[in-house]
């Protein structure tokens, strides 16, 4: 009678375990190739794409935030206008002025001065300065978002950042007028 080879089973789940990763390999290529993915700004996202990519973004802000150099005056706040208006109004707006075409971006820019959710935060005034400045500084991938980091200095990246936090609280007239000019 003759011995069976032992080993004759195993290579058998090995080459059943290479073809079924290259048969996922070349349906994810097919899929991918001829599909319809949701790269169109108008398209559905992805079921739980905004909670996915949450996690990430806000796992690497809570290591990298850092606190503001320097406190809040009105001369901070003005400084932080007048970058506001200049690099960041044409997409979040300006008190009582909300970008039309923000809302068809994907995903959408966020009107900056414009109460949302239950609680009627204005803006990112519920963030920390810490963290809108690391979004400021750094930008949102796929969003966009850009970095401003080598556009703007450290300190005109934390006068936007403290003029946001106190989005909610009445600010200087000098401050209103430069923001509704």
């Amino acid at each position: 009678m003759a011995k069976k080879n032992g080993n004759g089973g195993f290579g058998k789940v090995f080459l059943g375990f290479i073809l079924g990763i290259a048969a996922v390999a070349a349906g994810a290529f097919l899929y991918l190739h001829f599909g319809t993915l949701p790269v169109a700004v108008s398209d559905a996202p992805f079921p739980y794409e905004k909670q996915i990519v949450k996690v990430p973004l806000n796992g690497r802000i809570d290591r990298e935030v850092k606190t503001p150099p320097f406190g809040t005056s009105e001369d901070v706040f003005e400084s932080g206008a007048h970058v506001y208006l200049e690099q960041c109004a044409s997409c979040h707006g300006v008190p009582g002025h909300d970008v039309g075409y923000a809302r068809y971006m994907y995903p959408s820019a966020p009107q900056l001065w414009k109460k949302h959710g239950k609680s009627g935060v204005v803006g990112v005034s519920d963030d920390s300065a810490g963290e809108t400045y690391w979004k400021v500084a750094n930008g949102i991938r796929l969003t966009g978002m850009p970095a401003f980091k080598h556009v703007l200095t450290d300190t005109q990246m934390w006068q936007v950042s403290l003029l946001l936090k106190n989005a909610n609280a009445e600010l200087p007239l000098p401050v209103t007028q430069i923001l509704t000019k």
